[in-house]
């Protein structure tokens, strides 16, 4: 199992990363936004909602850092969590200006994505 120390350190990690953004952004996005200095949208729900997710994904990490064989089989959702959001940021990245935190995110996010696949294959290797 020594070779499947990378599972558990990326899908921790991740799981802390997503769900301080959650938290963040759940309960204190009117100053998150003013710190960022990005025009809030119409409706703190719209924050609210996909900030609630996250914080779901995040404990959906934590599952697959605890168990990666066990529950590998969640993985490809992560990869589309992170994938879904570099799609949507990259296109409007590419069509307008969008603020740099968005952008970093998106960053962060391609990074998360190659990493999920990269250990997903290696579950399904290990098998």
């Amino acid at each position: 199992m020594k070779q499947l120390i990378s599972a558990p350190v990326v899908f921790g990690i991740a799981a802390a990363y997503d769900g301080l953004l959650g938290l963040g952004f759940l309960f204190f996005p009117r100053p998150l936004f003013d710190l960022i200095e990005a025009t809030p949208p119409g409706h703190w729900g719209y924050i609210q909602f996909p900030a609630a997710l996250l914080i779901v994904f995040a404990l959906m990490f934590i599952a697959v850092a605890i168990q990666p064989m066990q529950n590998r089989n969640l993985v490809p959702y992560g990869v589309l969590l992170k994938l879904s959001y570099c799609g949507v940021v990259g296109y409007y990245w590419a069509l307008t200006d969008i603020p740099l935190i968005w952008k970093q995110f998106a960053v962060a996010d391609a990074v998360f994505a190659v990493l999920f696949l990269w250990v997903w294959i290696r579950l399904a290797l290990w098998r």
